[in-house]
């Protein structure tokens, strides 16, 4: 029996969501896109995780994109041409790690290309091992991007540096990413995983609900035009307050985790 392409792996309040085609350089066929797509909807319900981990099998991609071959009819698709893998085919991917209330920690293991790189843009962090490396190359395909490429690379990286990538083609590596602001940071492929599942903790170790509430916030005003995103945070700044009681007993806890890091 095959495993699957999309596997999930829950402990602590994380899950763990790998890409499974390494042979295929965890190409996004239909049944990985299905599979995404129905992952991260059962785990924005599930209230026993709180932080997601994105990544790819393997060393070498954490996906190189849409399946062109399935695209092209030279293999079958995986997921069958039945209603889901319809709609998955489309934005519902993206759309479901965009709409997700819990943080999505990238954990980009090799190459994200093209398809690949739209998904890694979806995450709210990007941690990379030494082999990530990253290509737009939507125009050597002849393909517009679908999945909010052209307008998020520019607004992370520049729109000078994006266009230098998007309209050459050309790969940027995990040391060059980490300095354009790409990369959160850049680690061997063996520590990974576990600075991923250390940032995770560290989130799960703040209050749930302010997570969730807090990335909105930012998500919200990212979308929007400096002045407005103020507006969104002062409206849920007010919406938010709290009583002296509570603000005393999170004062004590912030000040404890403090110590414990400063002797750590």
């Amino acid at each position: 029996m095959s495993e699957p392409v999309v596997m999930i792996e829950k402990a602590e309040g994380v899950a763990l969501v790998t890409i499974n085609r390494p042979k295929a350089m965890n190409a996004l066929s239909n049944a990985v896109r299905v599979g995404l797509a129905k992952a991260f909807a059962d785990l924005e319900v599930d209230d026993e995780v709180g932080v997601i981990i994105l990544t790819g099998a393997g060393e070498r991609a954490f996906t190189a994109g849409l399946d062109l071959k399935e695209l092209s009819g030279e293999t079958p698709s995986e997921g069958g041409d039945d209603g889901a893998a319809a709609v998955a085919s489309g934005n519902d991917v993206v759309r479901a790690m965009e709409t997700s209330s819990k943080p999505i920690i990238g954990a980009i293991n090799g190459v994200a290309i093209t398809g690949g790189f739209e998904l890694a843009l979806a995450c709210d962090v990007l941690v990379g091992s030494t082999q990530a490396r990253f290509a737009d190359t939507h125009a050597r395909v002849g393909i517009m991007p679908g999945w909010g490429l052209s307008q998020r690379l520019s607004r992370l990286i520049g729109i000078y540096r994006a266009k230098e990538l998007s309209l050459t083609g050309n790969f940027v590596d995990a040391e060059q990413a980490e300095r354009w602001g790409l990369l959160n940071r850049v680690v061997e492929p063996g520590e990974l995983i576990p600075t991923c599942r250390v940032l995770a903790a560290d989130m799960l170790s703040a209050q749930p609900h302010m997570i969730r509430a807090y990335k909105g916030v930012i998500d919200r005003g990212f979308a929007e035009t400096f002045g407005a995103g103020r507006q969104i945070e002062r409206e849920e700044n007010r919406a938010a307050r709290i009583s002296s009681d509570a603000i005393k007993s999170v004062r004590q806890n912030v000040m404890a985790r403090g110590r414990d890091q400063a002797s750590d």
